[in-house]
């Protein structure tokens, strides 16, 4: 049997031992050794680049050059790439012997990938979280309920914020944010009859992201019926039905439909 325990120890583990720490979630930051690395040691944005779509990719298999620099930048000769390489392996292991390999950034011929077992990413964790969460959903909501509040912690805003124009971004960017609004949804449905005010938040979070995720909705109705705010629940109804038609021109769902009607049998 899996030992989801263990998985979430691991994780944490990770994150506090590894020498490599990066963070995308609302903003770009490197730590090395407990050290926060500054702009100014990237030298050149290309270096910063290239070790942002590293990690966009980070789940592929490793990366030609010639891949990477066409994703990166139109016009690119050889020489952008490995002046960006070097300043990667420079800042990332600033005491690395000459011509010894790099340990963060592999290299295989002419393709490369960041080393997922030696950098700790929070892209990278938040998804391994939610994916504990959800497959302990059935069988363990205490470990559910810890992974899922886990990845939230590490979710603090927009995948690369200072990247959102950039076409090799919006990929990751709309993943985590599918990933984020369903882990919001499913603990705020775990807690609604223990503690049914922070399922509101929770909704409220997710509704912060996308003002028309209809599941937030539902949760928010469903969680004023536990307190016995009905009118407050009606009005929720009445606020999805306004977003959904300013946004769509669309009703809400017949699952939503139905659960107002309930609503306002109760007496």
């Amino acid at each position: 049997m899996v030992n989801f325990h263990k998985q979430l120890q691991e994780l944490q583990s990770f994150r506090e031992n590894a020498e490599i720490r990066i963070e995308t979630l609302g903003n770009f930051c490197v730590w090395r050794n407990e050290h926060k690395i500054d702009t100014k040691e990237w030298g050149r944005d290309k270096t910063v680049q290239l070790l942002q779509y590293l990690v966009s990719n980070r789940q592929r298999n490793a990366l030609h050059k010639e891949k990477i620099m066409d994703g990166l930048w139109e016009d690119w000769n050889d020489r952008d790439f490995k002046v960006a390489l070097h300043g990667i392996n420079k800042t990332l292991e600033p005491e690395r012997l000459a011509r010894t390999e790099a340990i963060y950034i592999l290299k295989q011929g002419v393709s490369y990938q960041i080393d997922l077992n030696k950098v700790w990413i929070d892209v990278e964790a938040l998804e391994k979280y939610i994916i504990i969460g959800n497959e302990t959903f059935v069988i363990d909501k205490s470990i559910s309920k810890q992974a899922y509040k886990a990845a939230l912690k590490l979710y603090k805003g927009t995948y690369l914020p200072n990247r959102i124009y950039e076409d090799w971004t919006s990929e990751e960017r709309e993943k985590v944010q599918l990933l984020v609004l369903g882990a919001y949804i499913t603990l705020a449905e775990i807690l609604i009859k223990e503690n049914p005010l922070e399922s509101i938040r929770l909704a409220q979070h997710a509704l912060a992201i996308d003002p028309t995720w209809e599941d937030a909705y539902r949760i928010q109705m469903q969680a004023y019926i536990v307190k016995g705010n009905r009118p407050q629940a009606i009005k929720t109804y009445l606020k999805c039905e306004v977003i959904l038609e300013k946004e769509y021109g669309i009703s809400p769902l017949p699952e939503t439909k139905k659960l107002l009607k309930e609503i306002e049998a109760i007496s």
